[in-house]
């Protein structure tokens, strides 16, 4: 199976920019969707239904602002709109699907760039863990992907010296992620098959920092220990240009 996260910076964005085009030739099984910015009413579920997938979306309150989505060709068993805590669901910010097997999560933690907006990430984050370590004791096989707003190592970001006291690789927020990843017993797939630094998966439109690859790795597939004899593949898919963001690609077997 092939499974792709993608923080599209917007799906109706996407949509006018041949993102239909690229999802038939990239052709994933499941594709986990992050800020679709976007109301149910406002995207177009018919196209995505026409080309083989059922999509699911979890919008945020406030117009135009955050939202996440699972669209799969095969039709989950059950869906799950958030985690039951009011300040993210309000956000849109969880939804998972539900199948043989195994589970798939998209999430979209908050960005802390407002550093006024750091207590509030942290929170999530501590929630999320927490979440996440009670959920598998329902569902051992887990895949959470998404925009995470966090480098974990050195080798995730372009300049780790100058941007250490940056909200997205701060010692609080990297620290975390090492928590979460060994306390809910997960893979960070992508650093299973490479460990190469260079590999980013979002750069800012400012500085022709996309070009000159001054970039950061935000977006993962993390696995379930118990899933890692069955990862089979993981690439950041960088040539698909919707978004700030690019793809991450995750292929996998059951």
């Amino acid at each position: 199976m092939k499974l792709i996260t993608y923080n599209v910076n917007g799906i109706r964005a996407a949509f006018t920019k041949d993102f239909l085009g690229w999802l038939k030739t990239a052709d994933p099984d499941i594709i986990c969707i992050q800020e679709s910015k976007a109301g149910n009413d406002q995207i177009d579920i018919e196209s995505l239904e026409k080309i083989g997938y059922h999509s699911y979306w979890h919008s945020a309150v406030r117009k135009g602002y955050s939202g996440v989505g699972i669209a799969s060709k095969t039709k989950p068993n059950h869906v799950e709109y958030g985690c039951g805590i009011e300040s993210y669901d309000n956000e849109g910010r969880i939804i998972r699907a539900d199948f043989d097997g195994f589970s798939v999560i998209s999430v979209y933690v908050p960005s802390a760039s407002n550093i006024e907006r750091l207590d509030f990430k942290m929170q999530f984050c501590h929630d999320f863990l927490e979440y996440i370590k009670n959920l598998k004791k329902e569902i051992p096989n887990l895949i959470i992907s998404g925009d995470f707003n966090i480098c974990h190592q050195a080798i995730d970001i372009h300049n780790p010296v100058g941007l250490k006291n940056t909200s997205g690789f701060l010692p609080m927020e990297r620290e975390w992620m090492t928590n979460f990843i060994e306390e809910c017993e997960l893979i960070d797939s992508f650093r299973l098959f490479n460990n190469e630094p260079d590999n980013y998966t979002w750069w800012s439109y400012r500085q022709n920092s996309r070009a000159n690859n001054k970039g950061w790795r935000l977006d993962y597939n993390f696995a379930s220990y118990t899933l890692k004899d069955k990862l089979s593949r993981a690439v950041i898919l960088k040539e698909a240009v919707h978004s700030d963001h690019c793809p991450a690609l995750l292929e996998f077997h059951l």
